[in-house]
């Protein structure tokens, strides 16, 4: 296979620097991502606070739909990362293929059951007469762009399994670019463009995901193939499937958790107005760009871990999970910190309603206290993906949102109002992040004591 193949410094490089070449070029795309996320809240929040309002009960939707997608996403990377570590490069190819087989066939399904449900599923949700025609509008074109999102979300953890995070950075920031730019223009109507509003939005969403696509495509099979394209065994297509379904799965259970949970609470912030939801709305989305280092050193720490495990490198695991470690408890701090100072300036550039920049306000001060231990349990849960036993990995993170942040969320709520949600966000960050790490503490300590760490790849054991 002729392949640019994995980078060698996963596996011998200092850990620190090897975990920050993966890492920096990630934060930098999703920098742009979030950017483009928090523009497009801006400029539809310049519509109306109805529309602001809105938008903001997709949340939880949009987090689902991703939520598949990053099973796949995360089944692969851990696939393929383990598959380079132990060098076997054409095993690569083949598993790629079918991942976005897999990942294709699902957008299609979840693209016809979104537009059946889209009315049922929203006033579940809390969604009124007043904001479910606009979320009507929006849906009904945003629910294609995750078709063409899933092929994405699947390429580019390949390239970052064989050490390349630069060309996946460059991909996102290229899609965030394209939405900052065909939003105003397809929502306001700039340009002589028709004025299309929110469907503008979900407009420019899809354009700037097939983009991507065909991106990322070209890219791992012209420039690096690693893509086989051939004929199709079946034997071999469900072996792949097998093991991508081995850890995306629990990923994806434990990610759609979140949008569930996401859905509970936007219910329960909805109990107070709909302009608190519009202020939620605007946190999320802002509490996203807080969370970016943390996205980009999980999505760092995979092909990591996956690599090092792969070539059974196991006192570089431990290395690097602790570097991971102080890295969280430093920047969780100083964000926490800038984030509680900068609330007020930060909520008022969204929303001109007092109830949207009150609450805002409160879950920006209260839940970034609990960052830092929310960027360990992050850390820890890819880890565990990462080697290929993701049910530990999936408990912190159901733990954190079913075992407790729902129901605390709603006896606080009745006991403290707004505050008491966002008081059950950050006890339920503070127990995940200690649960990870105590957990994965001890998986290491299982791994020094059954073997002695060797170097050579020839020696690797076979990835699941």
């Amino acid at each position: 296979m002729n392949t640019r193949g994995a980078d060698p410094k996963l596996t011998t490089d200092p850990e620190g620097k090897t975990i920050r070449s993966l890492m920096l070029p990630m934060l930098a795309g999703m920098t742009a991502m979030v950017c483009y996320n928090i523009t497009d809240t801006y400029f539809i929040g310049q519509l109306g606070t109805l529309e602001l309002a809105a938008i903001s009960f997709t949340f939880p939707v949009v987090i689902f739909i991703g939520a598949i997608t990053v099973g796949f996403s995360h089944g692969t990377s851990s696939v393929c990362a383990r598959l380079f570590g132990a060098n076997k490069l054409n095993d690569v190819g083949r598993v790629t293929l079918h991942a976005i087989l897999l990942g294709v066939v699902t957008g299609l399904v979840l693209l016809l059951l979104g537009l059946a449900t889209i009315e049922s599923l929203f006033r579940l949700l809390g969604a009124d007469d007043t904001t479910l025609p606009i979320i009507d509008r929006y849906m009904n074109i945003y629910y294609f762009s995750g078709v063409f999102l899933v092929v994405t979300l699947i390429t580019n953890p390949v390239l970052r399994a064989s050490g390349d995070a630069k060309t996946p950075a460059i991909i996102m920031a290229v899609a965030a670019a394209s939405n900052i730019v065909l939003d105003p223009i397809l929502i306001f109507g700039l340009l002589g463009a028709p004025r299309l509003g929110v469907e503008g939005a979900a407009i420019a969403t899809v354009l700037a995901n097939i983009g991507t696509m065909l991106a990322s495509l070209y890219v791992i099979y012209f420039r690096d193939h690693l893509l086989i394209l051939g004929p199709l065994s079946l034997h071999l297509l469900l072996n792949s499937w097998r093991r991508i379904l081995h850890v995306g799965l629990p990923s994806m259970a434990a990610t759609a958790i979140t949008p569930i949970t996401t859905a509970f609470i936007t219910y329960q912030v909805a109990q107070f107005g709909q302009e608190a939801v519009a202020g939620y709305g605007v946190a999320s989305r802002v509490e996203g760009l807080g969370l970016l280092a943390f996205m980009a050193l999980s999505a760092g720490v995979m092909p990591f871990i996956g690599q090092n495990y792969g070539a059974r490198r196991y006192d570089r695991l431990e290395n690097g999970f602790r570097w991971c470690n102080r890295f969280s408890l430093i920047y969780g701090s100083i964000a926490a910190g800038l984030l509680a100072i900068s609330c007020t300036l930060i909520a008022g550039w969204f929303t001109d309603n007092e109830i949207a920049i009150t609450t805002a306000e409160l879950h920006l001060k209260i839940v970034p206290v609990s960052y830092l231990a929310l960027g360990i349990a992050m850390t820890a849960t890819n880890s565990f993906n990462a080697i290929g036993k993701p049910l530990p990995g999936m408990f912190i993170s159901m733990t954190r949102t079913i075992l407790v942040y729902a129901p605390l969320a709603f006896l606080l709520a009745r006991l403290f109002g707004l505050v008491g949600i966002f008081v059950a966000a950050s006890l339920a960050n503070v127990t995940a992040g200690a649960i990870g790490f105590f957990w994965f503490r001890q998986v290491l300590g299982q791994f020094h004591r059954s073997e002695a760490p060797v170097s050579r790849r020839n020696t690797a054991p076979s990835p699941r």
